[in-house]
């Protein structure tokens, strides 16, 4: 058998590529176990192994985008236990806001505002990366049992993953609480009026009921903008219809559809939008409510009746209106 230099020794100088090229064929039809496979060769027959029996389409197809894989570090599993709850807020806060949720129990917050309608509030927390105030928040949580935290990094970057751990909670240890709120600790909340004139104990529950200051706009592509929105991770113009994350309110069995949605839906660190695109894909229109206000808001008794939520309100002024408002409920308006 010739060597390729053998080969090559016969071929006149200027038709050199033309040599190589019948080289190559040469040692196809000559080396068929050659590393080398070229046109005139018959490439092996390759057996397949069977797959795994614990593998199968439907498993592959449904398999989590986003599994969530977070712990609860600290969690109030048995809070549902006793009495299904009629309402449960989540509030969204900071390892840092001590003022802001004491003011919260001790006003629109309190569990026992209402004899007649039972009401859980809940914290919602991710990991620190300070120590003492991951302390600081355990001890609190010891007190007041009223704080959920997971194992993810605290930050506004990771808005979107505190939401899911409050649906998460509301689907795994309260799933017959009849209508859930998220809002955060900067919120006055209008008890009255969210328990009276929205959602109305005497009245059937509804399904798939989801409500709140509705939003219809578009993604900010300037990166100097808090909202910044890149067009390689949301590449649409347009946003679907979503509810300000400073307050919305829902039926409890969308908590559970929007968790189990986010599994197969690529995060969004805007987490009010994210929560309007898992809407859309179950299908769920978000409600218009003017009642709920997404700005600040000067105090005055008649004004504040008439809503539900009014943002950027400090501890401090937290108390004054409620015990303004609460101390006047004999006066018109």
């Amino acid at each position: 058998m010739q060597s390729v230099d053998e080969w090559m020794s016969l071929c006149p100088t200027p038709y050199t590529m033309v040599c190589w090229a019948s080289a190559l064929w040469y040692l196809s039809i000559t080396r068929p176990t050659s590393t080398y496979v070229g046109h005139m060769a018959v490439p092996k027959r390759r057996i397949m192994k069977p797959p795994p029996k614990n593998i199968t389409f439907t498993n592959i197809r449904t398999r989590p985008l986003n599994p969530h894989a977070f712990e609860f570090i600290i969690n109030e599993p048995k809070k549902c236990e006793s009495v299904a709850p009629f309402l449960v807020i989540l509030i969204s806060t900071t390892h840092k806001e001590f003022d802001a949720r004491q003011a919260i129990r001790e006003t629109w917050g309190d569990e026992s505002t209402f004899s007649d309608i039972r009401i859980l509030t809940i914290f919602l927390l991710g990991r620190n990366t300070d120590d003492v105030l991951n302390q600081m928040v355990e001890q609190e949580s010891q007190i007041f049992h009223d704080i959920v935290v997971e194992n993810f990094f605290d930050s506004y970057h990771n808005l979107t993953l505190k939401t899911l751990m409050g649906m998460r909670w509301v689907a795994t240890f309260c799933p017959k609480a009849q209508y859930v709120m998220k809002t955060d600790s900067d919120i006055f909340v209008n008890m009255d009026n969210l328990i009276y004139k929205l959602l109305k104990p005497r009245t059937k529950p509804r399904r798939r009921y989801f409500t709140g200051y509705v939003i219809n706009g578009g993604p900010i592509r300037d990166m100097r903008s808090k909202w910044y929105m890149p067009r390689d991770l949301y590449p649409e113009n347009k946003y679907p219809p979503f509810c300000s994350g400073t307050g919305y309110v829902f039926s409890a069995d969308v908590a559970e559809l929007i968790y189990k949605t986010s599994l197969h839906t690529r995060l969004l660190h805007l987490e009010d939008v994210y929560v309007g695109m898992c809407l859309r894909k179950l299908g769920i229109h978000p409600y218009q409510n003017s009642g709920f206000n997404h700005w600040k808001m000067a105090y005055s008794l008649c004004r504040y009746r008439r809503v539900i939520t009014v943002h950027q309100i400090p501890p401090e002024e937290m108390h004054r209106i409620w015990n303004d408002m609460s101390s006047k409920k004999h006066l018109r308006c």
